[in-house]
């Protein structure tokens, strides 16, 4: 008998028949090798978890030592860049993970586990940042809007321009991006905006019955929202894109992905409350601006879902984009705003929501503009360099405002 197995030692057996004991033998064989190799390639891939894992062990062990030099700007730079690029690795390894098990659940349900997986790391990082240091009570209404802001801004205008430049024009389902912003309009007017308005309490704030009822609106849009979206109305946020058809692939499995995804979220906690230490330092101790402590989570937040979006609408799947960048706002606020309030009100440490004049008036506009850009059903460059400009408007306003 000859073929292929042949020429990788298979000689022994050849006059075996094809249901032989020498033939089983070489299945079993083959069966048990197979796993190992599996194992093996997945911890070559798997590195990162490797230096994350490091990394929080390093900083549980001699965190009080390595915080201690701050004072030095090198030393600062060092440790920031360190903690900040262990998290952003560990955040792109879960949306990989998030993408693997998102391709075998298939579309609504594989967006919403990358959204809530980000989101998840989003409200572990502002509790950690908020809990530690002089309270900021800023923080969450800095880094929401800035999440917004970096999503409908330069998430959105990037995908569009650079997809917009690649295939001219692309098409989404217009059904599903405005079910997305019928919910994200009112959950953002009402939850930054609405508190510069209010007179039950001074200042940008709300009491404890407006408090409560943001939170009881926002779980339950937001739940309604999902109701349609892997319900009912599923079918509005899927698109058949023009080659989609041409790339089949075998599907990655399930639990291994799943697992991986969990591994790369934990170090998450430990590590986003010692990257509190280096931000609260630059903020409070070298006088920078405050709305920069929410940029910063906002970047490391939201750059994996960029990078994700972005690349599908080079690849032409310009729905996947959409999915994932109003995905993104609508979890951010739906979710993460009755998480902070709980927090708030269980550590005792006091919340600002309402925006100044300045991005207030920049919020109710970039909504605008993005009802405009998402009416039509299809998208081109100009919209992608309009959704960038309110985004250079944006950072512009944190340092001129």
């Amino acid at each position: 008998m000859r073929g292929p197995r042949a020429t990788l030692g298979w000689q022994p057996i050849a006059t075996a028949t094809a249901f032989g004991p020498h033939k089983l033998v070489s299945q079993h064989q083959d069966a048990r090798i197979r796993p190992a190799s599996f194992a093996s390639g997945a911890l070559r891939q798997e590195w990162f978890l490797g230096i994350s894992l490091a990394t929080t062990l390093g900083f549980a062990l001699a965190g009080e030592n390595l915080f201690a030099a701050l004072s030095n700007p090198l030393w600062l730079a060092l440790i920031f860049l360190w903690l900040f690029g262990t998290v952003m690795g560990s955040a792109l390894a879960v949306v990989h993970h998030a993408d693997q098990v998102a391709e075998i659940l298939g579309e609504p349900f594989g967006t919403l586990v990358l959204t809530l997986s980000v989101t998840a790391i989003e409200v572990m990082s502002i509790t950690a940042v908020m809990l530690h240091g002089a309270n900021n009570p800023t923080l969450v209404r800095d880094t929401l809007f800035a999440i917004i802001m970096i999503v409908l801004g330069m998430m959105v205008g990037g995908s569009l321009l650079m997809g917009g430049w690649r295939h001219r024009e692309q098409q989404y389902n217009l059904q599903g991006a405005n079910a997305y912003l019928g919910v994200i309009i009112p959950l953002s007017v009402l939850t930054l905006s609405l508190p510069d308005f209010t007179t039950t309490t001074a200042g940008p704030t709300l009491s404890f019955g407006q408090q409560l009822f943001i939170v009881v609106m926002s779980v339950g849009l937001y739940g309604a929202f999902l109701a349609i979206q892997t319900g009912r109305h599923r079918g509005y946020f899927r698109f058949e894109e023009p080659d989609a058809a041409h790339h089949p692939r075998t599907p990655p499995r399930l639990l291994p992905h799943a697992i991986l995804l969990i591994l790369y979220i934990a170090p998450v906690v430990f590590l986003a409350e010692q990257l509190a230490h280096p931000i609260d330092y630059f903020i409070e101790t070298l006088q920078a601006p405050p709305p920069l402590g929410g940029v910063i989570i906002a970047v490391m937040v939201a750059a994996p879902e960029a990078l994700g979006a972005t690349r599908a609408a080079l690849a032409n799947h310009l729905q996947r984009s959409v999915n994932i960048f109003l995905g993104s706002v609508l979890s951010t606020i739906g979710l993460t705003v009755p998480v902070m309030l709980a927090i708030s009100y269980f550590t005792a440490h006091e919340v600002y929501l309402g925006l100044n004049a300045a991005n207030d008036l920049l919020l109710v506009l970039t909504l605008a503009v993005s009802v405009v850009t998402f009416a039509s059903g299809r998208t081109n460059v100009l919209q992608g360099a309009v959704h960038v400009v309110l985004f250079a408007a944006f950072l512009m306003l944190i340092f001129q405002g």
